[in-house]
């Protein structure tokens, strides 16, 4: 596949999935772009330390169908972001990010993540030296704040920091991160979203890229978001609910073709599943990302249980994908059927 043009420059990624860890990995990211061909994909995220010392292929390694494909740094020494971006460079990514918005106690011992929202200058100083090493776009993702911080400047300072310092985006989570009191887990839903306090961000920017993520459900709400902000970023619903990124291309690009369907996407992925599994990779590695596929539909209970509990035996191949998808096969529902929300298959 031809490497799409550099992002931020001659297109502007309306729509991205968000870098989730233990989600996004490269079998993830394969599944989505057979759902759309626009989305800008990011990889879960990966430090300095294992970029520069540990194994490349393992945590950088992808197809080269993921484009366009950027990648997430953890760190906060400017030597080591320059090193490590060179090296992503090198590995053929379009983009790399500053992970400025991950609350977990792993990255507050290693002084990066969220914590940096306290330190503005020093993620400038990164993105200096990342964009003095490298061609392609350098990124930043962050929160409004951090704890105590008054949201208002907090964010006003990492912007103008990270913009003057040559940063090509900013990509905001709406919601402050508390360091000490909620777990990961409890910083994605307990910080109340403040959307409004972006929209002023780029209202006092507006010739720079902003982009919005948290809590954001479905493609309708993305739409929403656009007429004042640049792109927007899903997570969970993207991971939980794939099928909602079919429309993608078409609703957010104003590409004039048909939307994917579940069982297109299923199909068009088949290959690579067959592919992988000649390299030795296990097929739950590669299925787990697809049990939310037919979330709402009628034999989405079957196609998770055949996923599930038929994936994991000895010498499980295609034929395990093939018979779950004939569980969901469009021919046995009506088209009313399809389009309607079977809760009852949806409760396990």
């Amino acid at each position: 596949m031809t490497k799409q043009p550099r992002l931020y420059t001659d297109h502007q990624p309306r729509f991205a999935v968000a870098p989730m860890m233990d989600w996004t990995d490269r079998h993830c990211r394969a599944f989505h772009r057979r759902l759309s061909t626009r989305a800008l994909l990011y990889t879960e995220m990966v430090t300095t330390g294992a970029v520069i010392h540990g194994d490349r292929e393992k945590l950088l390694g992808f197809d080269d169908c993921e484009h366009p494909i950027a990648c997430q740094l953890g760190g906060s020494d400017p030597a080591a972001m320059a090193q490590s971006a060179k090296i992503v460079e090198d590995w053929g990514y379009d983009e790399v990010n500053i992970n400025v918005g991950c609350p977990s106690d792993r990255v507050q011992s290693g002084s990066f993540g969220a914590c940096l929202m306290q330190e503005p200058q020093l993620v400038a100083e990164c993105v200096a030296a990342m964009k003095a090493a490298v061609s392609i776009p350098v990124t930043v993702k962050c929160r409004i704040g951090v704890d105590d911080q008054d949201p208002e400047p907090a964010l006003d300072a990492m912007a103008d920091a990270v913009f003057a310092a040559g940063s090509d985006a900013l990509w905001v989570h709406a919601r402050k991160a508390w360091l000490k009191g909620l777990s990961p887990k409890e910083n994605r839903d307990i910080p109340p979203l403040d959307y409004d306090r972006v929209r002023r961000l780029k209202a006092r920017l507006p010739d720079r890229f902003i982009g919005i993520n948290g809590g954001i459900a479905d493609l309708d709400e993305a739409e929403f978001f656009l007429p004042a902000l640049d792109g927007v970023m899903l997570g969970r619903a993207a991971y939980h609910t794939p099928q909602i990124m079919g429309e993608v291309d078409r609703r957010l690009y104003g590409e004039t073709g048909e939307d994917v369907s579940p069982w297109q996407a299923v199909e068009a992925y088949l290959p690579y599943i067959e592919a992988r599994l000649g390299e030795g990779v296990k097929l739950p590695h590669m299925t787990r990302h697809m049990l939310g596929l037919f979330h709402g539909r009628p034999g989405a209970r079957s196609w998770r249980r055949i996923l599930t509990v038929e994936a994991i035996k000895p010498g499980a191949g295609t034929e395990v994908v093939e018979r779950a998808l004939a569980s969901v096969s469009p021919q046995d529902h009506s088209e009313e059927d399809l389009i309607s929300s079977d809760a009852g298959s949806d409760a396990a």
